[in-house]
């Protein structure tokens, strides 16, 4: 994986992104978009600590220009456990309606006890997102909903939020800043590590990046990993078309699900990190080509990926694929 710095990272035109190394479980980007007396942030951290680290650097760029705006970019704890530190009076907080329903206090509450489960999930969590504390959250939900795309103006700048959702999660949002070029994408990308799956299909994931590389940008923020650029896109769609083809052909075959993700060969993917969500993007194809197989919720998901993380973790030596 590129090895790139903590912290903020100016990508030309009052845009920031704050970086979270190595993009691995938990470890999110947040962004500053700056505008005539005020900023927009995209998304916050799993924890308070780290939200609260990225507000007070963020804060000599938002002392005359406040941030008035948080959007998140999708549900997923890791980028909106930290709004309550950046909510208050005149602060608005957007995201997709599809997102919004997920972002409940039991929502934020379950995965929270994902820490403390005395079983496989609970050691998977654990293991790869020791880093982060997510207690004393209070859930602080958007105040501003939509469907489809919303044009907000920031300080007299034009930031566009295109929801691509269903795709990583019910509703994944894109916020694109066009005069700057630079577009922030929540983890509709993850650079340097596996895609990952949880909603699907993986076909409307592969949209979601097309639909990047048909813009006009020069810088991308990631929601985990080194800013990139179409490059980096490319890379991501490959890697689902790949996976998607791949099972595919195994689910014509006849193979099981358990079966069809050992034989995956990841190989022309040796470079990306978290190869267990191999697991969750093929079972998020066999319950596309099936649709009389129950859709597996998150806790089921994290099972499987907590397996093969475990056989991987017991054979470091084995062949690079989907039993790791």
């Amino acid at each position: 994986m590129t090895r790139y710095s903590n912290g903020p990272h100016h990508l030309g035109g009052d845009c920031y992104a704050w970086l979270l190394p190595q993009g691995h479980w938990g470890e999110s980007n947040t962004g500053l978009v700056q505008g005539d007396g005020e900023s927009l942030l995209v998304d916050t951290h799993l924890d308070l600590a780290h939200t609260a680290r990225m507000l007070e650097a963020f804060g000599t760029l938002t002392e005359d220009c406040p941030i008035r705006t948080v959007v998140n970019t999708h549900s997923d704890g890791d980028h909106w456990f930290g709004n309550q530190l950046a909510a208050g009076p005149g602060v608005e907080i957007v995201a997709s309606a599809a997102a919004a329903e997920l972002m409940t206090p039991a929502g934020a509450t379950e995965l929270a006890s994902l820490w403390h489960r005395e079983d496989e999930v609970g050691d998977f969590v654990r293991a790869v997102a020791s880093g982060f504390d997510p207690s004393g959250i209070t859930a602080t939900p958007p105040t501003r909903t939509f469907s489809g795309s919303l044009d907000l103006d920031v300080g007299g700048r034009h930031v566009r939020l295109t929801e691509v959702g269903p795709a990583h999660t019910p509703g994944d949002v894109l916020v694109h800043v066009p005069d700057a070029r630079v577009l922030f994408t929540g983890d509709v990308l993850f650079i340097g590590a596996a895609p990952l799956v949880w909603e699907g299909p993986v076909s409307r994931c592969v949209a979601a990046c097309d639909l990047i590389l048909d813009l006009d940008v020069v810088a991308v923020v990631p929601g985990h990993g080194p800013v990139t650029d179409k490059a980096g896109v490319q890379r991501v769609r490959d890697y689902l078309t790949y996976v998607q083809a791949e099972s595919i052909a195994r689910f014509e075959d006849g193979l099981s699900l358990e079966d069809a993700i050992a034989s995956i060969d990841l190989a022309p993917f040796a470079d990306m990190a978290e190869h267990e969500r191999i697991a969750a993007n093929v079972l998020n194809v066999y319950e596309e080509l099936d649709p009389t197989r129950p859709r597996a919720d998150r806790l089921t998901q994290f099972a499987h990926m907590a397996h093969l993380h475990q056989a991987a973790a017991a054979h470091p030596h084995g062949r690079t694929g989907g039993a790791g």
